[in-house]
């Protein structure tokens, strides 16, 4: 299949999984946040707890979805940009796509590390490893380290999205937008 010619949109599939990845990583952060708000042990945080976890298996199972998509069908081409700016962004996505994939395998790995179920919705995972409190911090350090990353990284993203739109005016991020019927 031809490149996109430079200035179309994206692929609708490309568009749905890149606002729907957008939602989950957002719901993986808040439910980590929030889950500051109640007592430990309680049901509510229990509930919070299970769903990042879900909700961060999920992206993982989509980002590699992602991934196939992208090895399948080249990206819409974006008009000339210098090459530093080419650079920056292609960093920004190495950087996204390695948390994306990095962040729940870590967070996976806690678990088994921690002897705890993995929860998936309605299903249990089987562990990646064998418990080891030594491992499980080391993970939950390289885990948090990465979620603080990320704030840094979905900020640089979403700042280029609007630089692009509002200073150099040109039609980035409308190729992005789902449709409006």
């Amino acid at each position: 299949m031809p490149n996109p010619a430079e200035g179309a949109r994206y692929r609708p599939t490309s568009i749905a999984l890149h606002w729907l990845m957008l939602v989950l990583i957002v719901g993986a952060y808040a439910t980590m946040e929030l889950r500051g708000y109640f007592p430990k042990g309680s049901d509510a945080r229990e509930a919070m707890k299970a769903a990042h976890y879900s909700i961060g298996l999920s992206v993982f199972v989509l980002v590699w979805l992602r991934v196939m998509l992208r090895l399948l069908t080249p990206a819409a081409r974006d008009r000339a940009q210098s090459g530093a700016a080419k650079l920056a962004a292609a960093a920004v996505h190495v950087g996204l796509y390695a948390l994306m994939i990095g962040l729940p395998l870590l967070g996976w790995a806690i678990l088994s590390a921690e002897g705890k179920p993995v929860p998936f919705f309605a299903w249990e995972l089987p562990p990646l490893l064998a418990p080891s409190e030594s491992r499980a911090e080391i993970f939950e350090e390289l885990h948090e380290a990465g979620a603080t990353a990320g704030y840094a990284l979905v900020a640089l993203h979403a700042a280029a999205a609007l630089a692009h739109h509002y200073l150099l005016r040109d039609d980035v991020l409308r190729r992005m937008l789902p449709r409006r019927a």
